[in-house]
């Protein structure tokens, strides 16, 4: 259904916003995306860390091999399940082998250079 610009004038729209100043909406907003990500646990007591002297092209190596083994292991959940169970597990699967494209996209274009 399309709205005729007509039906456009009847409407009430509110101007008097012109300044997302003092509103805590728009400041959690701006927060969310804006703000970057505080770690809750200093680096030092992380469970997992990556070796700081790896290499880029190492560290895509190695993300597409756990991606490749992510990608196998939720095509085989998803082959025991039924349903909605059965859907989601694809689409896992689905993410997992676009993630997969990217990096090896990374990896062909670091060894092109």
């Amino acid at each position: 259904m399309t709205i005729a610009s007509t039906d456009l004038s009847d409407m009430q729209i509110d101007t008097t916003f012109t300044s997302p100043q003092g509103s805590a909406a728009a400041q959690r907003a701006l927060d969310y995306y804006l703000k970057p990500a505080v770690s809750e646990a200093p680096i030092e007591s992380r469970f997992f860390d990556v070796n700081r002297n790896i290499s880029r092209e190492e560290a895509l190596v190695h993300a597409s091999d756990l991606l490749r083994c992510a990608a196998a292991t939720a095509h085989e959940s998803a082959e025991n399940l039924q349903g909605p169970q059965r859907a989601l597990a694809f689409s896992v699967v689905h993410m997992v082998d676009m993630a997969q494209a990217l990096v090896d996209r990374s990896l062909d274009d670091d060894r092109n250079d």
